[in-house]
């Protein structure tokens, strides 16, 4: 999936993909990762300060001790993107991790890297996605309230699913057997005019382009409703489209045997996220 990628890591920046974990180290066997994930894309990096911060908070949650802030991980992140070619398509990709513990980790051996690769940018064709049977875990049974590694064996297993049954993507419900997002990013549907998404519950990651995009539609005059929704209510809907980080806002052109067409609401917000990208990335 990578391109050329680059690593900082205590204080320098590598080339490739340099060894930074062993055997012996807690993330290695007992999973104690968090990261979080931006774009440089189009000379843009929106929102690359929420995404900083954000796994500042996740280190924490996950019981780590971040030596770095989110300031200064935004800066290293804007001096690895001046390595690549002005206007690549790159993947931002902050962790911290520890060392040691037993079970739970050792805060006091928190270790960061930030790594940046390239990837280009999905186009705005579309994928396909059918509904899995595997469920988000409720809040007390994972560590929901971070962006964990150790969240994400799941959501693989709900793609090797929906790959063996010939889509691209899944559609996770919560425990409670409503729709939560997608593998991979949250999720939309449009009606009568109307946009609607899953309330954040805590089963699912209430995610940064999420939120830009619900903002920016509202102040465009979109009804932009979040409540619980049922299988049943995507499934008939008008419209339905993902916002997350590595793709930003991609439609649904397929959902189980049912065909969609990239509909008013997805360009919309499309448009409306690529202007707010080139404006700066930041609100003002």
């Amino acid at each position: 999936m990578a391109g050329r990628t680059i690593t900082f890591f205590r204080g320098a920046w590598h080339e490739g993909n340099p060894p930074i974990m062993g055997p012996m180290h807690h993330a290695f066997w007992l999973a104690s990762v968090v990261f979080d994930g931006a774009r440089a894309f189009e000379g843009t990096t929106p929102d690359l300060d929420l995404h900083c911060a954000r796994v500042v908070r996740s280190a924490h949650a996950l019981g780590l001790a971040p030596m770095v802030t989110a300031p200064e991980i935004e800066e290293l992140a804007l001096e690895g993107v001046r390595r690549f070619e002005p206007g690549a398509a790159l993947y931002i990709r902050p962790l911290f991790f520890a060392e040691d513990g037993w079970v739970a980790p050792d805060p006091a051996s928190t270790a960061f890297a930030l790594t940046i690769h390239e990837a280009p940018m999905p186009g705005p064709e579309g994928f396909t996605a059918g509904l899995s049977t595997r469920r988000r875990p409720l809040p007390g049974t994972a560590p929901v309230e971070a962006k964990a590694s150790a969240l994400y064996p799941n959501a693989g297993a709900a793609l090797r699913e929906a790959a063996a049954r010939g889509f691209q993507n899944a559609v996770m419900l919560d425990p409670l057997g409503n729709v939560a997002e997608f593998a991979t990013a949250n999720l939309f549907v449009a009606r009568g005019g109307v946009v609607e998404t899953p309330v954040a519950n805590g089963t699912f990651l209430d995610g940064i382009t999420r939120r830009r995009v619900i903002a920016l539609l509202r102040a465009d005059g979109v009804e932009v409703v979040e409540r619980t929704l049922s299988w049943d209510e995507v499934a008939t809907a008008d419209e339905v489209f993902s916002t997350g980080n590595y793709a930003k806002v991609v439609p649904v052109t397929q959902l189980e045997e049912r065909a969609l067409q990239p509909g008013p609401a997805f360009r919309r917000a499309r448009e409306l996220y690529w202007a707010f990208a080139h404006g700066g990335g930041r609100d003002r």
